[in-house]
């Protein structure tokens, strides 16, 4: 990296559902592990999977029953989430002792700001982090270098597992140009369709495309990729960022068409689960859901209902994304499911808005204990009495793994203040 060049790691964990269980149980190493819905029955999607299934044919987003077709003796585990929120944390604190200008960017990455670290060379760091984290943590990570947010991630997807990926802007004409324009980070299938009719098949096609008619054909989205096609991006390592939020989801485009409601709500389930960690993540709860529905044929439906009570659980979202999609789909076959949180509150607004509106309404049959936590605390101050649903079934009282990193990132901008 050129002196005077900011110097941005894009830190990415491998299979890391799939490392996670490894690393906990030594056994399985080696071995081809999956991550999946509804072991127990041999159905819904796998997760993730261990490099040593894709070695054999299975792969994400593959049904159960074919990836157990492809290799017999495929491990399947279902998912414990707790255990990665849980693992997460513990590398988001390692991370931040290389660098306290960390962003986790989701579950499992993170962008890190090293310009300042001068006792070692970008890669030698690299190296460093890459072997403590795999020696402490047991996870193996692939780390992308770059001058910025885009191309450390362009960089850290190019060489898996365990890669160490440098790349400059000077090497974008021969590294990234050539490749298909929808490998580029914030390009999907749909958007790929829309550069395609513009004859725009590669990265470098876009690069050195008018930008006005990017502009009034795709939008505001079509000028700032074209921006990151040619290197630029001036976003910070934001460690903050974590925390502002207006609209999240996730999606998944199916290996198959699926009819079958049970299948299709395995999905939705998953989809659900990550929903809510992000929310939980970020101290935030949803007040309208919705569900996108795209068919066989690309047609593509979103419906969306505004809650009564804020959620933030994976049971609360998957039980609104099950009631929307069974009022909403007409039977034919599914090409690809989302939900989203489309209006978020974060978690003190969250406890105004049930003193404020929802107490004297509820019936003390229908009163939450959220809505009695409020008025305890505050008589008695804040946190004095916890949401029961942070207890986790344990004899004593402790933060959830989402207050533990909110709490080390208000530590990582005291360091920042002070330094």
């Amino acid at each position: 990296m050129n002196k005077g060049h900011r110097v941005i790691f894009h830190i990415d964990m491998n299979c890391y559902f799939a490392s996670v269980e490894i690393a906990n149980r030594p056994d399985l190493k080696g071995k081809p592990v999956a991550i999946a819905g509804n072991v127990k029955e041999r159905k819904g999607i796998i997760i993730t999977c261990s490099y040593e299934a894709r070695d054999t044919g299975v792969y994400t987003t593959m049904p159960l029953w074919e990836g157990l077709k492809r290799c017999p003796n495929l491990i399947v585990l279902p998912p414990n989430h707790t255990l990665y929120r849980e693992t997460a944390y513990k590398v988001f604190h390692l991370l931040g002792s290389f660098s306290p200008i960390l962003e986790p960017a989701s579950i499992d990455e993170v962008y890190l700001d090293v310009t300042h670290v001068q006792h070692l060379h970008p890669v030698q760091l690299a190296k460093e982090i890459q072997n403590t984290v795999l020696e402490k943590m047991g996870l193996p990570c692939s780390i992308g270098i770059a001058p910025n947010k885009f191309l450390a991630k362009m960089a850290s997807d190019m060489r898996k597992p365990l890669g160490i990926t440098v790349l400059r802007k000077r090497d974008i004409p021969d590294v990234l140009w050539p490749l298909p324009v929808e490998s580029m980070h914030g390009i999907g299938y749909r958007t790929k369709k829309k550069y395609h009719a513009l004859n725009i098949y590669t990265i470098e096609d876009l690069a050195k495309a008018d930008v006005q008619q990017l502009q009034d054909k795709i939008g505001k989205i079509g000028r700032l990729l074209h921006e990151r096609a040619n290197g630029k991006d001036m976003r910070p390592v934001d460690p903050e960022h974590i925390l502002s939020f207006k609209t999240m989801g996730n999606s998944i485009t199916l290996p198959q068409n699926l009819c079958d409601e049970k299948a299709l709500a395995e999905v939705f389930h998953h989809l659900c689960q990550k929903l809510s960690q992000r929310l939980i993540i970020r101290r935030a709860y949803a007040k309208t859901i919705q569900i996108m529905i795209r068919y066989g044929n690309r047609q593509t439906i979103t419906r969306s209902q505004a809650l009564l009570n804020p959620v933030q659980s994976s049971d609360e979202l998957f039980k609104m994304a099950v009631l929307l999609f069974q009022r909403h789909w007409d039977g034919e076959s599914v090409r690809l499911l989302g939900v989203s949180a489309i209006e978020t509150l974060d978690e003190k607004e969250w406890f105004k808005q049930l003193d404020l509106f929802s107490y004297q309404k509820e019936t003390p049959k229908k009163m939450k204990l959220s809505d009695l936590a409020v008025e305890i605390n505050k008589k008695l101050g804040q946190q004095a009495l916890m949401l029961g649903c942070r207890l986790k079934n344990e004899k004593k009282v402790f933060k959830s793994e989402a207050e533990k990193l909110y709490e080390y990132l208000n530590f990582l901008r005291k360091q920042m203040n002070d330094s």
